[in-house]
Protein backbone atom coordinates (compact mmCIF):
# COMPACT_ATOMS: atom_id res chain seq x y z
CA UNK A 1 0.00 0.00 0.00
CA UNK A 2 2.86 2.35 0.80
CA UNK A 3 4.41 1.63 -2.57
CA UNK A 4 1.08 2.23 -4.33
CA UNK A 5 0.65 5.58 -2.51
CA UNK A 6 4.21 6.55 -3.41
CA UNK A 7 3.56 5.57 -7.04
CA UNK A 8 0.32 7.63 -7.08
CA UNK A 9 2.16 10.63 -5.61
CA UNK A 10 4.88 10.35 -8.24
CA UNK A 11 2.26 10.04 -11.01
CA UNK A 12 0.49 13.18 -9.72
CA UNK A 13 3.82 15.00 -9.55
CA UNK A 14 4.60 13.97 -13.14
CA UNK A 15 1.21 15.31 -14.31
CA UNK A 16 1.79 18.58 -12.43
CA UNK A 17 5.32 18.98 -13.86
CA UNK A 18 4.10 18.24 -17.40
CA UNK A 19 1.40 20.90 -17.05
CA UNK A 20 3.91 23.39 -15.68
CA UNK A 21 6.31 22.52 -18.51
CA UNK A 22 3.60 23.15 -21.15
CA UNK A 23 2.89 26.58 -19.59
CA UNK A 24 6.60 27.42 -19.70
CA UNK A 25 6.90 26.29 -23.33
CA UNK A 26 3.87 28.41 -24.27
CA UNK A 27 5.40 31.39 -22.45
CA UNK A 28 8.68 30.90 -24.30
CA UNK A 29 6.82 30.77 -27.61
CA UNK A 30 4.99 34.04 -26.89
CA UNK A 31 8.20 35.69 -25.73
CA UNK A 32 10.03 34.51 -28.85
CA UNK A 33 7.31 35.97 -31.09
CA UNK A 34 7.47 39.28 -29.20
CA UNK A 35 11.26 39.28 -29.52
CA UNK A 36 11.10 38.73 -33.29
CA UNK A 37 8.52 41.53 -33.65
CA UNK A 38 10.54 43.97 -31.55
CA UNK A 39 13.77 43.05 -33.33
CA UNK A 40 12.07 43.85 -36.65
CA UNK A 41 10.86 47.19 -35.30
CA UNK A 42 14.35 47.94 -34.01
CA UNK A 43 15.81 47.23 -37.44
CA UNK A 44 13.39 49.71 -39.00
CA UNK A 45 14.19 52.28 -36.31
CA UNK A 46 17.95 51.79 -36.81
CA UNK A 47 17.56 52.35 -40.56
CA UNK A 48 15.44 55.46 -39.94
CA UNK A 49 17.98 56.72 -37.43
CA UNK A 50 20.82 56.31 -39.91
CA UNK A 51 18.86 58.08 -42.65
CA UNK A 52 17.83 60.94 -40.36
CA UNK A 53 21.37 61.23 -39.03
CA UNK A 54 22.70 61.54 -42.60
CA UNK A 55 20.07 64.16 -43.40
CA UNK A 56 20.94 66.05 -40.22
CA UNK A 57 24.62 66.02 -41.14
CA UNK A 58 23.75 67.31 -44.63
CA UNK A 59 21.61 70.08 -43.17
CA UNK A 60 24.39 71.02 -40.75
CA UNK A 61 26.80 71.24 -43.69
CA UNK A 62 24.34 73.43 -45.60
CA UNK A 63 23.89 75.72 -42.60
CA UNK A 64 27.66 75.88 -42.15
CA UNK A 65 28.21 76.72 -45.84
CA UNK A 66 25.32 79.20 -45.90
CA UNK A 67 26.56 80.84 -42.71
CA UNK A 68 30.00 81.27 -44.24
CA UNK A 69 28.49 82.70 -47.42
CA UNK A 70 26.47 85.31 -45.57
CA UNK A 71 29.41 86.20 -43.38
CA UNK A 72 31.63 86.67 -46.47
CA UNK A 73 29.08 88.81 -48.32
CA UNK A 74 28.34 90.87 -45.23
CA UNK A 75 24.60 90.35 -45.49
CA UNK A 76 24.45 89.01 -41.93
CA UNK A 77 21.11 87.21 -42.02
CA UNK A 78 18.93 84.69 -43.80
CA UNK A 79 16.48 85.75 -46.49
CA UNK A 80 13.12 84.06 -46.96
CA UNK A 81 12.85 84.06 -50.76
CA UNK A 82 11.23 87.48 -51.11
CA UNK A 83 14.32 89.19 -49.72
CA UNK A 84 12.92 89.89 -46.25
CA UNK A 85 15.73 89.51 -43.74
CA UNK A 86 15.16 87.13 -40.88
CA UNK A 87 17.28 88.31 -38.00
CA UNK A 88 17.97 85.00 -36.34
CA UNK A 89 21.08 86.07 -34.46
CA UNK A 90 22.54 82.59 -34.03
CA UNK A 91 21.82 81.03 -37.41
CA UNK A 92 24.96 78.90 -37.38
CA UNK A 93 23.96 76.69 -34.47
CA UNK A 94 24.16 72.93 -34.98
CA UNK A 95 20.80 71.31 -35.69
CA UNK A 96 19.76 68.64 -33.20
CA UNK A 97 17.23 65.87 -33.82
CA UNK A 98 15.06 64.09 -31.32
CA UNK A 99 13.00 60.93 -31.84
CA UNK A 100 10.09 62.58 -30.05
CA UNK A 101 9.99 65.55 -32.43
CA UNK A 102 10.87 63.94 -35.77
CA UNK A 103 8.14 62.13 -37.64
CA UNK A 104 8.92 59.78 -40.51
CA UNK A 105 6.31 61.61 -42.62
CA UNK A 106 8.16 64.93 -42.32
CA UNK A 107 10.88 63.86 -44.74
CA UNK A 108 8.80 61.84 -47.20
CA UNK A 109 8.99 64.23 -50.12
CA UNK A 110 9.88 61.84 -52.95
Amino acid sequence: MRKQKHLDDLTAQIAHLREENSHIVAGISVTTQQYVTIEGENSVLRAQFLELNQRLNSLNEIVEIAGGFWMETGQGGFYDGVMNPLNLGSYNQTLMASASTVSADVFNCC
